[in-house]
């Protein structure tokens, strides 16, 4: 990429600032690179890669840091206050909502340099690290040690557990393991004070309010995270896997409600709705049926490629589906436990009109689970935007959001769904669209205008709007709504650690 192709704007902060910069991290871990402002200037969020296409990079890094202890972060929190400069920390650059789009410049803290081990307590099934690590190689760790933490988002292998943490995030095996904030014993992070606030690791405290818990999912807003201290456990002994069939999508989320009701823990939970459900196929031994990432795969050259410009005839398609809703579940623990588990819960989904399956549906999941995040730069490359959206509800307005979403949406775009996460009290819906315009203008309107809609939709419906992605910038303007006068408590505390607001300015829309 040129500067010709690609117009940068200047550095909002400069003037000598390279230079003290230099003489906290050393030349090797300082950038000012043409290269490096744009790379750091978006994350996964897939309006950037709008903007990539036409050859726009809105808000370029000025600089991009690696440190390699808490003290230099400290020396840089000192200047970026003195200076008024600000800092966004920097996982993998994995998420999906423009959580480290630098809207107001500044310097990037690119934390991949901070990534030990630093301790495995396997007495008290803990191990701490730094905010740094890869998910995958964190995991492959614990598994060696006969352990493992059970948090497996989709981008595993491009995700660290500081961003786990900023973003409040989930695993596709929350439903046995919880989620990242359920995992987290303790954490230590350099506060905008520039002190290192390190949380005291016990089962449990009641000394006041949960300060741990205003870290986690503050999207680098309130502090840097360096450190987690997690709770791990054993390698299962057994997995199982199962796949049921039902005639409707309702009847599928009421088998959900009751396995969960029930006292049951299956380790993961997804039931597809009728497109999805084709996609995903109803064949898995097939080689073909490698889920939505063949799908994005095989459509380069196809009718239903073409299709996508034409979300009213997918709905159309959709009710000559027949209703046909697959749900994999799958169980993990002891092995008589898991045998036990499984079973109840296909008595459950039997009593609700299921088919049983066998394991082959699930077994298909499992080893496709990760495909689909790397699967989409066809489409990006047609011109097309991919994206997805994860709201939760209670039970009592799940239907009813799942069904005004996709109203909201029909005739936009091609929408798909699948539930999973699912707790005894409701579930999340994980909500995956698709769509053009007529030029890149008209698609990034398009885009806006499907996110707004989508998100008005969730709203009245009860929803909260980030069951696990978070905010970032993609959600943040309707935080209000979400939040109501709650926005004004997280602004106070903003305000409070983080005066001269050199934190991540722009998320969680606690600020400009």
């Amino acid at each position: 990429m040129s500067d010709g192709k690609l117009k940068l704007r200047p550095r909002l902060h400069d003037g000598g600032l390279e230079q003290e910069l230099v003489a906290i991290f050393g030349a090797g871990a300082v950038s000012g690179r043409t290269e490096e402002r744009i790379a750091y200037g978006r994350d996964l969020w897939p309006r950037g890669h709008l903007w990539m296409r036409q050859g726009r990079v809105p808000y370029p890094a000025d600089w991009v840091v690696w440190p390699s202890t808490e003290r230099q972060l400290v020396q840089l929190v000192e200047l970026a206050n003195r200076r008024r400069v600000p800092l966004v920390p920097y996982g993998a650059g994995s998420g999906v909502c423009g959580g480290t789009v630098p809207v107001q410049g500044g310097v990037m803290v690119d934390l991949k340099r901070m990534s030990a081990i630093l301790a495995v307590e396997e007495r008290s099934l803990l191990v701490r690290a730094q905010a740094g690590i890869l998910g995958q190689v964190l995991e492959t760790h614990l598994n060696a040690r006969g352990l493992t933490m059970g948090h497996f988002p989709s981008s595993i292998y491009c995700s660290t557990l500081g961003g786990y943490l900023a973003t409040r995030s989930a695993g596709q095996l929350s439903t046995r393991y919880g989620k990242i904030e359920d995992m987290t014993l303790g954490l230590k992070a350099v506060l905008a004070s520039g002190e290192i606030y390190e949380t005291r690791a016990a089962p449990r405290s009641a000394t006041g309010p949960d300060l741990l818990q205003l870290l986690v999912g503050s999207e680098g807003t309130l502090g840097i995270i360096t450190e987690g201290l997690m709770r791990v456990h054993r390698m299962p002994q057994s997995r199982r896997f199962r796949g049921v069939m039902f005639n409707e999508i309702e009847a599928g989320m009421e088998a959900i409600r009751l396995v969960l009701q029930k006292g049951l823990r299956p380790a993961a939970v997804r039931l597809y709705d009728e497109l999805d459900t084709f996609i995903v196929g109803a064949k898995p031994r097939e080689a073909e049926k490698k889920g939505f990432a063949a799908f994005l795969s095989r459509i380069q050259k196809s009718v239903e490629y073409r299709m996508l410009a034409w979300p009213e005839v997918v709905g159309f398609f959709e009710k000559m589906l027949g209703g046909k809703c697959l749900l994999v579940l799958t169980f993990e623990g002891a092995a008589e436990m898991t045998r036990l588990e499984e079973s109840l819960a296909l008595e459950v989904c039997a009593e609700a009109g299921g088919r049983d399956l066998g394991p082959e549906p699930g077994k298909h999941w499992w080893e496709h689970r990760y495909d689909v995040s790397y699967r989409q730069s066809p489409l990006l490359e047609e011109g097309y935007f991919v994206d997805t959206f994860e709201v939760a509800a209670t039970w009592e307005h799940l239907s009813t959001l799942y069904r005004n979403v996709r109203q909201a949406l029909s005739g936009k775009v091609v929408v798909m769904a699948h539930f999973s996460h699912a707790y005894a009290e409701g579930c999340s819906i994980y909500f995956t669209f698709a769509g053009r315009g007529a030029d890149e203008a008209a698609t990034e309107a398009l885009y806006k205008e499907v996110w707004r809609v989508a998100m008005e939709a969730a709203l009245a419906s009860g929803a909260t709007l980030s069951h696990h992605h978070g905010v970032g910038l993609s959600k943040a303007a309707f935080m209000r709504q979400q939040l109501g006068a709650g926005l004004d408590m997280l602004k106070a505390i903003k305000k409070a650690l983080d005066p001269n607001g050199i934190l991540n300015p722009g998320k969680l829309g606690v600020s400009e």
